[in-house]
């Protein structure tokens, strides 16, 4: 029989021929998708047994490694930290799957007793035999060993469990289902702990408390703060449901975003040749972010509207505050830097014309010496009856394609307060966060006229870069209907 390597070194030649060959033009281009849907399945299936084979291989070097002192490990004499750097070195894949495929190992491993050299029985038997038979790989031995890790349960229900997730694997379920993915396996076998250990996420709870937290770093050199931790599934939880009531786009996406601009000819409400095209619902070409850029800026959006809601404890005797130093000067001219408390490196002044808009501005007058001589407030906030009539007239954030609803959102001076601009319906329109932030620099523009809000949108999205009237409020969307007909 030809030595396990040598079979090995003739599959990769074949594999890597294949593979080659799926790339040349002849190769998965040239044939119908049922076919490659073949080449995908079969490629999977190799997969499987590829990790099968790192998942043993890993288990015996583990094994060995148990056996023998500290200086005579392999890890040791091929120069590793541990098993997980041997894996990444050996096998040239990310740290996150070299512990994958130790867990994996874990799972399956057959130790030997160092008394007897007796071959004990992996802790799941079914789930070995599935992975050896090429049913399962990596993540899904990953996902029933982590289900029941913690569990505390007795050995005939674990074979049992072992054995239904097995079958379930190779789709040989009592359902008669087709083979599980690993998703679906961690369904299950999450399914199948509960059972086993009713009170088995206790103990996990009792750790989760103990590790939960939340930090942030220091600013860095490109201007970004880092965070980092760990929440619990209800506080994760309840952060995802913010994201999402901010986030998620309306199902009626006409009456949010209103009419999609026509970039052809430039027509606008009452303007187009009546094919219906105008009205068509704006894509997501108009918000280029990240859902990673989304989703900070939806806790900005929370955040600002948690500090404003006069719900939170106080802060010397007031609602927590961000104060934002910067000089009267800058502000009015636009030039400059401003500053954040306890914070030496500057931001920029789009910042704190930012927040300015939204809250009160404190005038600090300093005399020469540095003593200060007066202290002015401009209130500038919008009350609750401007910001409900605006809400009326606006619906939600008035730039086109925007989602964010009404409660969510700033109201923005459109002629800035620190100009003369008035704290007036006919001067506040409804931005979100983002574009609020974004609004002298993004490409959009905003203006009034005769109290209704006009927006102009970037030359890449709308090349006529006309004004159009902007609104997401059904009523006023439904006036305007009548002028698209």
């Amino acid at each position: 029989m030809p030595h396990l390597t040598d079979t090995l070194a003739k599959l990769r030649n074949a594999v890597s021929e294949v593979a080659a060959a799926s790339y040349s033009p002849e190769g998965v281009r040239a044939i119908e998708s049922d076919q490659v849907l073949e080449i995908l399945a079969a490629a999977a299936a190799i997969r499987r047994s590829a990790e099968a084979m790192m998942v043993e291989a890993v288990a015996h070097l583990s094994d060995r490694d148990g056996a023998v002192p500290h200086p005579d490990r392999i890890t040791v004499r091929y120069g590793c930290r541990n098993m997980a750097e041997l894996i990444q070195r050996a096998t040239r894949v990310s740290s996150r799957t070299a512990a994958e495929v130790i867990v994996a190992a874990g799972a399956v491993r057959q130790q030997t007793t160092l008394s007897t050299g007796e071959i004990l029985p992996a802790t799941f038997p079914g789930m070995r035999q599935a992975l050896a038979g090429s049913a399962v790989g990596v993540d899904g031995t990953v996902a029933v060993a982590g289900a029941f890790r913690g569990v505390a349960t007795g050995r005939e229900e674990l074979l049992a469990a072992d054995t239904e997730l097995a079958a379930a694997a190779r789709g040989e379920g009592a359902d008669a289902a087709p083979p599980a993915s690993a998703d679906q396996l961690r369904a299950y076998a999450a399914v199948w702990a509960a059972y086993l250990d009713q009170d088995g996420t206790e103990p996990d709870d009792t750790t989760a408390l103990r590790r939960r937290g939340f930090t942030i770093g220091r600013r860095r050199d490109d201007g970004l703060v880092p965070v980092r931790g760990d929440l619990m599934p209800e506080v994760a939880a309840q952060l995802q449901r913010g994201f999402d009531s901010i986030l998620n786009p309306k199902v009626d996406r006409t009456s949010v975003a209103g009419p999609r601009f026509s970039s052809a000819d430039g027509a606008g409400p009452g303007e187009g040749d009546g094919d219906g095209d105008a009205d068509e619902p704006l894509d997501e070409a108009a918000d280029p972010r990240t859902r990673a850029q989304k989703q900070h800026d939806a806790l900005a959006t929370m955040l600002t509207a948690a500090a404003g809601s006069g719900t939170l404890p106080t802060l010397g005797g007031a609602a927590p505050t961000l104060v934002v130093a910067v000089r009267e000067e800058d502000l009015a001219t636009g030039r400059g830097v401003a500053h954040l408390p306890g914070d030496d490196q500057p931001i920029p002044l789009a910042a704190a014309r930012h927040i300015a808009c939204t809250g009160a501005i404190h005038r600090v007058v300093h005399g020469r010496n540095g003593r200060i001589v007066s202290l002015t407030t401009l209130d500038r906030v919008f009350n609750h009856h401007q910001r409900r009539a605006i809400i009326s007239r606006d619906g939600g954030c008035v730039i086109p394609g925007c989602h964010v609803p009404p409660q969510w959102c700033e109201i923005h001076h459109v002629h800035e307060h620190a100009r003369g601009g008035p704290t007036h319906t006919d001067n506040g329109v409804l931005l979100c966060w983002f574009h609020h932030r974004t609004i002298d620099a993004g490409g959009w523009g905003v203006r009034m006229t005769d109290g209704i809000p006009e927006v102009r949108g970037p030359g890449w999205w709308d090349p006529s870069r006309r004004w159009r009237p902007a609104t997401t409020s059904p009523t006023r969307i439904r006036d305007q209907l009548p002028l698209r007909r």
